[in-house]
């Protein structure tokens, strides 16, 4: 039952996302940051991750810990194909409404009511063209799993934001997993991940849902992989990845939809190999 808690999804957003959110966002913990520029808008409520940012944000305004930060509009659109998701938006309106937020017509609409935006739409392939009016806007954007539907999206995203000069930031919530602090000056030769990864046939490969397992790899190994195989069943994913010095990465991905969709973290397991005979379990 323990476990369960730490794993639970609104610890995580609490004690761990919220580190990431503050790159993006400028925390002053973080980054620079003028004191008025404390109003956050939401892009996307197809996604819980809408309604939980909100809810711990507004909830905390007294809370020195998120120095103010709080959201005050959204932009419910958001998946448009994408049943799973697109059938959330009516009663995610109702529901972010009861936290006092504007719900704005478009995305241009938000950004003349906000200071910084948290890009939440599930749909990856929306991705691109709605940071890019974030990006023109000036405005610092966390864009929210997965960062978009393609290669190709991935590396635009980053490029115009460079273009732009806008600070971006994405990643999954275990970029924090508990215990990762106790690695620095470790030397890990290996790392074992499984997550739950169900596949949605507008994502290739494990865009959708993969980024969980896929993310402690890089935070344990980070950048330097040079190649990668995949094995795929109905079921599960294998893939392998090897780093330039020769280091090695697994990752697991279940297939297991509704399951994951209950207890995403619950389901993830990451090891941790830092030399012969010696394993380092932090799930």
């Amino acid at each position: 039952m323990k476990n369960f808690e730490q794993l639970h999804r609104r610890t995580f957003i609490r004690s761990s996302v919220f580190a990431g959110l503050g790159m993006s966002l400028g925390f002053p913990s973080l980054g620079k940051s003028k004191a008025t520029e404390k109003r956050v808008g939401i892009i996307g409520l197809d996604t819980s991750h809408s309604l939980a940012f909100t809810k711990v944000l507004n909830g905390n305004k007294d809370n020195e810990n998120y120095h103010g930060y709080h959201v005050v509009a959204a932009y419910p659109y958001g998946s448009k194909t994408i049943a799973s998701s697109a059938d959330r938006i009516p009663d995610y309106i109702n529901k972010i409404k009861e936290y006092g937020i504007d719900i704005t017509d478009s995305i241009q609409e938000l950004l003349e009511k906000v200071d910084v935006v948290l890009l939440e739409t599930n749909d990856g392939r929306l991705h691109l063209e709605q940071a890019i009016e974030v990006f023109k806007s000036g405005k610092r954007v966390f864009i929210d799993k997965p960062i978009a539907a393609s290669l190709k999206d991935s590396i635009a995203i980053f490029d115009a934001a460079k273009k732009y000069n806008v600070p971006v930031f994405s990643a999954s919530s275990l970029r924090y997993i508990k215990g990762i602090e106790k690695l620095e000056g470790r030397i890990i030769v290996g790392a074992d991940t499984y997550s739950p990864a169900s596949i949605e046939p507008t994502h290739p490969d494990l865009f959708w849902y993969g980024i969980h397992g896929v993310e402690t790899l890089f935070t344990a190994l980070g950048p330097g992989c040079v190649s990668v195989t995949r094995t795929h069943t109905e079921f599960t994913d294998i893939v392998t990845g090897i780093w330039e010095d020769e280091r090695w990465a697994l990752s697991g991905a279940l297939g297991l939809e509704t399951l994951a969709s209950e207890v995403p973290f619950l389901l993830t397991r990451v090891l941790l190999y830092l030399g012969p005979m010696v394993v380092m379990s932090l799930y």
